[in-house]
């Protein structure tokens, strides 16, 4: 079995895209980006893919669900994609290094919950969207190890 990483990206940093990429040609493992529009990478290899889904809502969402397979890993900020993938017992995580998992995946939910509540009352805080250095470097050491753990087990099962 092979190992393949799937990029939900839409909203994906462009150095996480970099990274991954650079990751996927040094380990010899296919990478596949999936969103509803082109998505500008650079470093582009053999076993990359730029999956182009229609542009109805959840299409990418959808097109990851329906391809992904046990040994992958998934890079999603989408917290309702993480849910279904974690139902699949697929491998999940964010490009801040949060390694998906049922319990932290619900307290989550009631978060954004709570964030939208306010937000419609008119209360909602000012969010930063930045993307700090030590952030990917938090991606990076959970992929690092994640990606390091699914090869081992696909690898077991030959």
């Amino acid at each position: 079995m092979n190992v393949t990483i799937w990029v939900d990206a839409d909203s994906c940093p462009k150095l996480v895209r970099t990274y991954l990429i650079d990751y996927s040609k040094k380990l010899n493992l296919k990478i596949n980006f999936v969103a509803n529009k082109n998505i500008p990478v650079e470093n582009s290899h053999g076993l990359f893919s730029m999956i182009i889904t229609n542009s109805e809502s959840q299409a990418a969402d959808n097109y990851i669900i329906n391809n992904v397979f046990q040994f992958d890993i998934v890079i999603t900020r989408d917290i309702p994609l993480a849910d279904k993938l974690v139902d699949k017992q697929i491998t999940v995580i964010n490009d801040r290094g949060t390694l998906w998992t049922k319990e932290n995946i619900k307290e989550r939910k009631s978060e954004r919950d709570f964030s939208l509540q306010l937000s419609m009352l008119g209360l909602g805080g000012d969010k930063s969207n930045s993307y700090s250095k030590k952030e990917f470097a938090m991606f990076a050491n959970c992929f690092d190890k994640e990606i390091h753990r699914l090869i081992k087990e696909s690898s077991l099962k030959k």
